[in-house]
């Protein structure tokens, strides 16, 4: 049973804590929210999660009451104090690991690496997290990366928005690009302001992503040109290359490709196209 914004109060004060807006804390304080991530990432017994800002607890009792291991991260050292003596009784269902999630921001905590590297059973590894809205964006690409293969959380709804975004929209960049060549995600049902407290001043959103990864070992310097792509948008896909001072090795054109469009215009399909036929200019001759 989720806790009540009174407990949740009462437990922070036992903790000597409160609320952290620069540790994006906005506690749960639905119950059928919490039961519903549980659900959504089909929580059985044996299977390990990962949670992030664990904060009080509720998430985390839910999905120790379902048989999973838990592996919590907490960077606030007053809370992980608490975390520690709280769930304690659970032995080795129960590890917490203290200090930011991220290791910079394109690595995973080194410790929880470790843990994901050793795991034996990968499909048995999920994230399940109120995630802090700090962090949310680039934890889930690096977990994605790190081999996590379901990833259910809650995040504020324009960064849910940018995860599910279509091209040629308001929503659609980098983040989308990326994180679609890597998983499939869903976007699982908004959330009222009022599922949290602190209430946050905007909604939330549930969100589910099944890892799908169709970019192999060329993830990471594909993510790089994403980003640097975009850094053109306003220009044309022609005059972004050549800007990054990238030619193709097959005339675009001939793959179907419009270079007189934008790179927002193009699919992450298409830009995955672009970028497998993208190469510097050589050099001019001396």
């Amino acid at each position: 049973m989720a806790q009540t914004k009174q407990q949740i109060q009462a437990h922070l004060a036992s903790a000597g804590s409160q609320p952290r807006h620069m540790f994006g804390q906005n506690f749960m304080i639905d119950q059928n929210l919490v039961r519903l991530i549980a659900d959504a990432a089909s929580i059985a017994a044996g299977d390990t999660i990962i949670e992030v800002g664990p904060g009080t607890g509720t998430l985390t009792e839910e999905i120790l009451s379902r048989g999973g291991r838990v592996i919590a991260v907490e960077i606030d050292r007053d809370l992980a104090g608490y975390l520690a003596s709280l769930f304690a009784h659970h032995g080795d269902s129960f590890t917490l690991i203290e200090g930011d999630a991220l290791n910079g921001k394109h690595a995973v905590n080194a410790e929880l690496a470790t843990m994901i590297r050793e795991h034996r059973e990968p499909e048995r590894i999920k994230l399940v997290a109120n995630l802090p809205y700090n962090i949310a964006s680039p934890l889930v690409i690096e977990l994605l990366l790190a081999g996590v293969t379901t990833l259910v959380f809650t995040v504020q709804k324009e960064v849910a928005d940018r995860l599910k975004g279509a091209a040629d929209s308001d929503d659609y960049g980098p983040l989308t690009v990326t994180t679609q060549m890597l998983s499939r995600v869903e976007v699982l049902r908004t959330l009222s302001p009022q599922a949290f407290w602190p209430a946050p001043k905007i909604e939330s959103a549930l969100v589910r992503m099944t890892l799908d990864n169709r970019l192999g070992d060329s993830a990471r310097p594909f993510g790089r040109f994403v980003q640097k792509l975009f850094s053109f948008r306003r220009k044309t896909l022609r005059k972004a290359l050549d800007m990054m001072d990238l030619q193709s090795t097959v005339p675009l054109d001939q793959l179907g490709i419009d270079v007189s469009r934008r790179a927002e215009a193009f699919t992450p399909e298409q830009i995955r196209l672009i970028f497998d036929n993208s190469s510097h200019h050589a050099a001019p001759p001396q």
